[in-house]
């Protein structure tokens, strides 16, 4: 075996006479311990706070989005929508219409999005399964569904027919507008149902058949703003993007579900960094116990120390006891950390011990990833701290 591996494995296992120095060993292993639990258990919870986060624009968001790089529309032809059936990985695709309009009903006035959609949105997305009230709308009529956010502004219900929704465009093309009743091409719609996400995104879709939008936006029947694309499980999401902008000779721009909400998700990955760093600032605090463990340890070991280093033991392999000591002790306190701190994960995930709300169980996952992390961050530090404390070991403190 090795030497300072042994030597380093009887020191962790054996008591010091000094009392002082048992004490201040089992404050760094607490210390270690608690700072493992509390990092992972803290990780654990961003992670399921992010996943809750992106769930609500994952609901509406599809996997990816074609949009055009040259103006608001472009075009697709019948050879073209065949190409993109074909790309291996593609389930499904929506064409769609988006459009900032003005909403007027019972008096009051609204601006927010007009967004057309085809027969296949709903297999793209899930957003029948977020109806809070009513049903989905009937192709090729002026049935829509509105956001929870929208019905409340406007104290609207579900086909009242005595207050008609209604729906102002401005028409394209140049010049003064002389007659501000012909700069707007206006229908009436009929509310059918109502969804409810979160509060922003139920204040910020009508959704209409995309025939509608076409008409009212003075589109042609090959006219969209963009193609929304469900990617099969496992498919190659990049080769998808590749074949699909080569399909438009890259006059098209194809975003991923990151990459439409790129704010979103830099804000949580910038609180998950910040949250890490404070916690491991916790660690280095605590594992100050870890160096000036060890070198009480050192200082108590001292005559053992001498008496080895004069039976030819050199400086190196003296450190090394107290370097491997050290870093073990932060190895069994990570574990033993790591394994309260999934105790208590899984816990939160099957009982539901925290609520936010007497509905809602505070969001917790349980990853590997988060395992890793960990257990690399206590090592790599108890090895520095170890490091630091084992330097004390030299020809000077010996003679």
């Amino acid at each position: 075996m090795n030497f300072p591996l042994y030597i380093a494995k009887r020191y962790i296992r054996s008591n010091s006479k000094n009392s002082a120095i048992n004490i201040i060993n089992r404050i760094a292993s607490m210390g270690i311990i608690v700072g493992a639990m509390a990092l992972f258990v803290v990780l654990s919870v961003f992670s399921g706070l992010k996943v809750f986060s992106l769930s609500f624009t994952n609901e509406i968001d599809p996997d990816l989005k074609i949009s055009s790089t040259l103006g608001k529309s472009f075009f697709v032809s019948k050879d073209q929508e065949s190409e993109i059936k074909k790309i291996a990985g593609v389930a499904c695709y929506s064409k769609i219409i988006e459009e900032r309009v003005l909403f007027t009903f019972n008096g009051k006035q609204d601006v927010t999005y007009l967004k057309g959609v085809d027969s296949t949105f709903t297999k793209v997305n899930a957003i029948e399964k977020k109806l809070f009230n009513g049903q989905w709308f009937k192709p090729n009529t002026y049935q829509v569904v509105v956001g929870y956010g929208i019905s409340q502004k406007f104290s609207m219900g579900l086909l009242d027919f005595s207050n008609q929704l209604e729906v102002l465009v401005p028409k394209p093309g140049k010049g003064a507008i002389e007659n501000p009743e012909q700069a707007f091409n206006k229908t009436d719609l009929i509310p059918v149902g109502i969804y409810a996400i979160s509060e922003d995104l139920d204040s910020k879709y009508v959704f209409a058949d995309l025939g509608l939008a076409q008409e009212l936006l003075e589109y042609k029947t090959n006219q969209v703003s963009g193609i929304e694309i469900k990617v099969k499980p496992g498919a190659d999401e990049n080769a998808i993007i590749q074949k699909v902008k080569a399909i438009f000779n890259n006059t098209i721009t194809v975003k991923n579900r990151a990459q439409l909400n790129e704010s979103l998700y830099k804000m949580l990955n910038t609180e998950n960094i910040a949250v890490y760093l404070i916690f491991t600032l916790v660690i280095v605090v605590a594992l100050f116990n870890l160096i000036g463990a060890l070198i009480m340890m050192i200082l108590d070991k001292k005559g053992n120390l001498k008496t080895l280093f004069n039976l030819g033991t050199e400086i190196k392999d003296l450190r090394k006891i107290f370097l491997l000591q050290g870093t073990l002790l932060s190895l069994f306190g990570g574990i033993i950390g790591l394994t309260l701190g999934i105790i208590i994960v899984l816990l939160q995930q099957q009982f539901q011990l925290i609520m936010i709300t007497p509905t809602l169980a505070y969001p917790v996952i349980f990853s590997i990833e988060n395992v890793l992390i960990v257990m690399g961050t206590i090592v790599t530090l108890g090895f520095i701290a170890s490091l630091i404390a084992s330097s004390r070991v030299s020809k000077k403190l010996l003679e």
